[in-house]
């Protein structure tokens, strides 16, 4: 087993410092207003961006494992939040557009790729157990080449 962590410091009312090691460089956390004042990203979109970030890289990687060349990658994150039963707000769900920089039919093994390429999503498949997560892929194009829940 692999422990990741990082460590978070308050800095003013919910703004907080995150730190993730040494190398890596830190970012600035703050709930939008009325709470914080917006002033870095807050918790709902470092979790998109989590979600986005490892569907990316398990794309990139089941493509290039063929000698498949998809970039530039592009991924939107949308969390839905709402109110859960007791009134409190919650994420419902979230739904990742993936886009491939190259045309599909530029790309071999893409049917495999996509097959296969979420379920070697850690942080993806982790928040599933939790929440729905919708995954669409398009190409560079706007041709869509899959759409799951």
């Amino acid at each position: 087993m692999t422990t990741v962590s990082v460590s978070l410091a308050q800095q003013a009312d919910y703004r907080f410092e995150v730190d993730f090691g040494a190398g890596i460089p830190g970012l600035m956390a703050d709930e939008p207003p009325p709470l914080g004042k917006g002033e870095g990203p807050a918790p709902a979109q470092l979790l998109c961006a989590a979600v986005g970030n490892c569907l990316s890289d398990s794309l990139l990687f089941a493509l290039r494992k063929f000698k498949q060349a998809p970039e530039p990658i592009r991924c939107e994150v949308q969390a839905d939040v709402g109110r859960n039963p007791e009134g409190r707000l919650r994420i419902l769900g979230l739904h990742a557009t993936v886009t491939l920089g190259v045309p599909a039919n530029a790309l071999q093994h893409l049917d495999r790729a996509l097959a296969q390429f979420e379920e070697f999503c850690t942080v993806t498949q982790s928040v599933r157990q939790a929440l729905p997560v919708r995954v669409t892929v398009l190409d560079v194009d706007g041709l869509l080449l899959r759409d799951q829940t």
